[in-house]
This record gives structure tokens, sequence and C-alpha cells, in this order.
């Protein structure tokens, strides 16, 4: 729990540095020295101490042994792999931004700065390995790869995002059974309940259909993933924290799709909207979803979160 909770923590604050990149208008293209100090300076400052912060409280009171993998692939129906590959687009397309903004030029900007989250995730992966509750994960590696690999390989062919990779999330009724795995607050619920998270592939239909000018340019389409009913990674316990007998809960998986706001197409001169934009991009708007789950069951939502 505190290794999710330390990396959120760390991801807003880099969020605010961000907003103060973001507003200072569109990326200035001539190279600016105090910029990229800058920029370098935050993002190691970044990288060092929530590693620094992860090794200190996470790590210390486990055992220490030599590198080992372990396959995690079955833990919480994967929606943690699209964790982590969500985190990578997030993390590198801050990086890839903010180096646009120091005027670093648009092909290194895009391959060092958008392979940031990778390198912050691969980092983890590897203080997990040495020790002995943990391991690296393959597919943790295949997740963090696909997150930074959709948002390269989208700049590098098409110097732009058509499919932005998005997360939503809603409050649900199974933490209480067990908070201290899946939080007992809501802010620790937001990142350790998995059962109330989404993730998105929001497509921007215009992009993929340039001629149907009919087509809202901000209109996209998103089909998502989640899961319910888990109480822990692989199998579900039979008593509550309390030690009480648990009802009995399916474990299913839920796909969606949807319609969505592709932020970064809605046209404003303003700065502060500019960079209260581009971070509504990382978020699913809620809006009309059909929702299909592993048992065959279907529903409509007029809103879904």
């Amino acid at each position: 729990m505190a290794k999710r909770i330390l990396v959120i923590f760390f991801l807003f604050l880099s969020s605010i540095i961000q907003a103060q990149v973001v507003k200072d208008s569109l990326p200035q293209r001539e190279f600016n020295p105090y910029r990229f100090a800058g920029v370098l300076g935050a993002g190691t400052a970044f990288y060092g101490g929530t590693l620094a912060s992860l090794y200190t409280v996470w790590y210390q009171d486990n055992h220490r042994t030599g590198f080992h993998w372990t396959n995690d692939n079955a833990g919480w129906l994967q929606i943690d792999k699209y964790g982590h590959a969500y985190t990578c687009y997030l993390f590198g397309k801050l990086g890839m931004q903010s180096l646009r903004w120091a005027g670093v030029k648009d092909k290194k900007a895009v391959i060092y700065g958008g392979s940031f989250g990778f390198l912050f995730m691969t980092s983890v992966e590897i203080l997990d390995a040495h020790y002995e509750e943990w391991g690296a994960s393959p597919m943790d590696m295949v997740a963090n790869a696909s997150g930074g690999l959709l948002l390269v390989g989208q700049e590098l062919a098409f110097k732009k995002q058509i499919v932005t990779y998005k997360f939503s999330y809603h409050h649900t009724d199974l933490a209480q059974y067990r908070p201290g795995v899946l939080g007992g607050t809501d802010f620790e619920r937001l990142v350790e309940d998995y059962n109330g998270q989404t993730f998105w592939l929001s497509t921007n239909i215009r992009s993929i259909f340039p001629n149907k000018t009919w087509i809202p340019s901000w209109l996209n389409i998103a089909p998502g993933y989640g899961a319910y009913g888990m109480l822990a990674g692989e199998q579900n316990p039979l008593y509550a924290s309390d030690g009480n007998l648990l009802p009995p809960i399916f474990r299913q998986r839920s796909y969606y799709v949807s319609l969505d706001i592709d932020w970064d197409k809605i046209p404003t001169e303003s700065k502060f909207l500019k960079s209260v934009f581009f971070f509504l991009n990382f978020i699913k708007f809620p809006l009309p979803t059909y929702e299909v789950n592993s048992f065959g069951e279907s529903r409509f939502h007029a809103f879904y979160f």
C-alpha cells in the first residue's frame, strides 16, 4: 500500500510542476538551456526522491535477496497491469512535453522524454526483484513497455495522439471488508481498490475519419476494461478483516464502450485552460456507457466513471 500511495503522491507533485510548464503557452522550439536545466533537475529530483522514499518506507522491513523473477499474471484480473501501462504513458507524456517546452528537438523530446515512465517503472521493478516478498514481474515489464510504446509510437508515426490512455475511478463497497488491502480512506481506495478502477483507450474519431467534417473534432470513442469482486490478488478469502464470514462475492471482468472528450482538440487562447485541458485528458469524462461482463450480463449507464 505504501508504495502505491507514495507513487501517487509524487505523481501529484510532478503534476503541479508540469502545470507551470504547460500554462506557459505553446512549447518553445528554440533550445533554452535554463528551461532544460530546470526540467532535468525536476525530473532527477522526482526520480531519485521517489525511489529513495520507496526504499526507506516500503522495502526496508522486507528481506533482501538476489535478483529473481515472479509470476503474478493471475493477480487482480490484470487490472494492476493496466495501471502499470497507464503510469508509463502518463509519466512519458509529462516528460515529453517538458522537453518540448525546453526547446529540445521534437524527435529527441519524444524518444527521451516519452521513455521516462518506462525508465521509472523499470527501476521500481528492479527494486522489487531484490526482495524475497516481491520479485520482478515479466508481465509488469510488458505492461510498462506497452504504455511507453503507445505514446512514443504514435508521436513518431502520426505526430499526435490518436489513442489516449485514460483512467477513471468510482467508489465501491468492497473495501469495507478488507480495508488493509483495498484502502481505509478515500485516497487509499483510489490507489488500492482495483474494483473501482477502469482503464480506457480513448480514440479520436476525426483522426480516423478526417473527411467527416460533421463529426466534432473533440469527440472520442473509448473502449474500457475493469473488474469487480476482488478482495485479494488471486483468490478471495473466506473471512473479512474482522473475522466474520464474507458473503459470496464473484470475481468478474467488465468491458465498456463509451463516448469521451479529447480536451486537446478544444481550441482556446487561454493559457490557464490549456493547462487544465492537458491534465483533464488523462481522465475519462463520464458520458453514456455500455457495459458487458464476463457472465454475459449487460447494462447501460447514462454516466459512468
